[in-house]
């Protein structure tokens, strides 16, 4: 079974979802084969083959079989967001996993309704506003420090938890709740994001590094390997 080409494609979420959501998604995959997912510190309520799925928070890349002209399609949830989907269930709970959502939510008819549509993004766009109408909402705190990690020079794990008004411990805790990770492992996986999207076609690994808040290329390096598997030529 070789590399599947798989078409990915992204649509903003819907405004009512935009503060926990960046987008709505669908993969397709005209041929069997696989796909590389790699951490991105979100978690993804998603319909595949007749199921909803979690997608819980990785902590390495995994590979995912597809068939030969299967849709998947999904939402996903911001980092330290999960708390919409997933309600008292921490995060962690389902890291490096993806369970079945009746796991989690005990009676729901969302996977009828899903089963009974035909276009993938009506399906992606249901699952959207199926936890737009959870009474579960994310945590401010969580999303405050995934906000003020994801930058090239993020502030210090004990002066940010200075600033938002807990200690060291009780942050590391909460954000581990609501994002699967605790703070120093979140920013890792968005720094490795930040520096991929930035890459291009053609990139200057340097510079790359230098913008993305690596201490130097060799650093960006390693850090790709561990979150992908892969060299950054990769």
């Amino acid at each position: 079974m070789g590399t599947a080409p798989a078409a990915y494609e992204e649509r903003p979420a819907p405004t009512a979802a935009a503060a926990w959501s960046p987008c709505l998604w669908v993969r397709q995959a005209p041929a069997a084969g696989t796909v590389t997912v790699v951490p991105d510190a979100c978690t993804d309520l998603l319909w595949r083959a007749g199921r909803l799925e979690v997608a819980g928070p990785d902590t390495a890349p995994r590979t995912v079989a597809l068939k030969a002209g299967e849709v998947i399609a999904g939402v996903r949830l911001r980092p330290g967001a999960a708390r919409v989907l997933l309600g008292p269930v921490p995060a962690t709970e389902i890291r490096d996993t993806q369970p079945d959502l009746a796991d989690l939510w005990h009676r729901t008819a969302l996977a009828d309704r899903a089963a009974a549509e035909t276009d993938p993004w009506r399906v992606a766009a249901l699952l959207a506003d199926a936890l737009t109408k959870r009474a579960h909402a994310p945590d401010p705190v969580a999303l405050a420090v995934a906000a003020a990690l994801d930058r090239p020079r993020p502030p210090r794990i004990p002066d940010l938890a200075w600033d938002l008004g807990f200690s060291e411990r009780q942050l590391r805790r909460r954000v581990e709740q609501a994002a699967g990770y605790g703070p120093k492992t979140l920013e890792q996986i968005l720094r490795f994001h930040r520096a991929m999207a930035a890459a291009g076609e053609d990139p200057d690994w340097a510079r790359v590094a230098a913008e993305a808040g690596y201490a130097d290329q060799a650093h960006l390096s390693r850090q790709v390997r561990r979150w992908s598997g892969r060299p950054p030529t990769g």
